[in-house]
């Protein structure tokens, strides 16, 4: 058990406008706080979650001896709108539910937290913002928009904008759910679980890499063979609401962090923008977030280290905790970041 007390939070943002235009009403953003914010206020460290995730996903990063330790820092981990802890299709105010949720994006979700790192944390300093997936994305749209106030950057298997392969993967996931003939346009009277369980089974032959496969290393996992850890990503999806998972979705594809008022679509700026050290950190078999984008918008940016996660397990390889290996090396790879080296 860990030896600190994480408490869950929420800020209240009201009636919160959305970068399209729309609003979200009764905005409210859940996220975890571990350890307490010092005097300076300048001892935070924001974990943002991953797509599928919650802020209980990023657990395993946190304590000593490793480099995001909550004697030192106050640790925020906002989730992602859409998600189910924030406010979401399944739980939005009654006109806003389900196919009614608005798009959101990134810049819509970074500006959220950010206003509720100044009202309950009085625009304190972030020492680091890093996260995987979706993580890592919100991460480097955090320091193009607010680089006075985020000292670090770190996005593990993440790139700055949903490249068009990337687009391409979750246009056939996306498609595997709103097949089910129960989806009927997200009004679905009971859970679609015949396309749940197909986003979940063709989801898992891109979470992880060929020799993932070929090297049965899902026996690590504690599965006796591919049928079972198939079923595994299909009862996981199962627990999920279809509209939720397609409500993030969208905010992944929309990803650019130029796509905004700030950057107005000058990619290469926006990258520029981002001028705390950073580290970039792809997976070297990650399947859609790839080492070659990840690569090419290091070289844009002023003060970024690319190091690459040598690993089998594909995108799954930054999932904070799911391969000790691979954990090992990020927060070694955090550490350096931490300390300047």
């Amino acid at each position: 058990m860990p030896g600190y007390q994480a408490v869950e939070k929420e800020f209240h943002a009201g009636d919160f406008p959305l970068q399209n235009g729309e609003v979200l009403k009764n905005a409210r953003l859940r996220y975890l706080q571990i350890g307490q914010m010092n005097a300076q206020r300048d001892n935070l460290i924001v974990l943002p979650t991953y797509y599928g995730g919650t802020h209980s996903g990023n657990l395993p990063l946190i304590g000593a001896p490793g480099p995001i330790d909550p004697e030192r820092y106050c640790i925020l981990i906002p989730n992602l709108l859409g998600n189910g802890q924030s406010t979401s299709p399944s739980n939005a105010h009654e006109s806003q539910r389900g196919p009614e949720f608005p798009s959101v994006t990134l810049y819509d979700n970074v500006v959220l937290q950010q206003q509720m790192i100044e009202k309950c944390f009085g625009g304190g300093t972030i020492q680091l913002v890093a996260g995987w997936s979706m993580g890592g994305m919100q991460a480097l749209q955090w320091g193009c928009l607010f680089p006075q106030q985020v000292k670090r950057v770190a996005s593990i298997c993440a790139t700055a904008r949903c490249w068009p392969h990337n687009y391409v993967f979750l246009e056939g996931v996306k498609a595997a759910l709103t097949c089910d003939s129960g989806w009927l346009q997200g009004r679905y009277l009971s859970s679609p679980t015949a396309g749940l369980e197909a986003f979940g089974r063709v989801y898992a032959g891109w979470a992880y890499s060929q020799a993932f496969f070929r090297k049965a290393l899902y026996k690590q996992m504690g599965f006796d063979s591919i049928e079972a850890l198939l079923q595994y990503w299909e009862d996981d999806h199962l627990e999920q609401d279809a509209n939720n998972l397609l409500s993030t979705l969208n905010t992944w594809q929309q990803g650019d962090i130029s796509a905004n008022p700030v950057w107005k679509g000058d990619f290469h700026a926006a990258l520029k923008g981002i001028t705390a050290p950073s580290l970039i950190m792809p997976g070297s078999t990650d399947l859609y977030f790839t080492a070659e984008d990840a690569r090419y918008e290091a070289r844009h940016m002023p003060d970024a280290r690319f190091q690459l996660l040598e690993s089998d397990w594909g995108h799954c390889a930054g999932a904070p905790g799911r391969n000790p290996t691979d954990t090992e090396s990020i927060l070694n790879a955090l550490t350096n970041l931490m300390r300047g080296a």
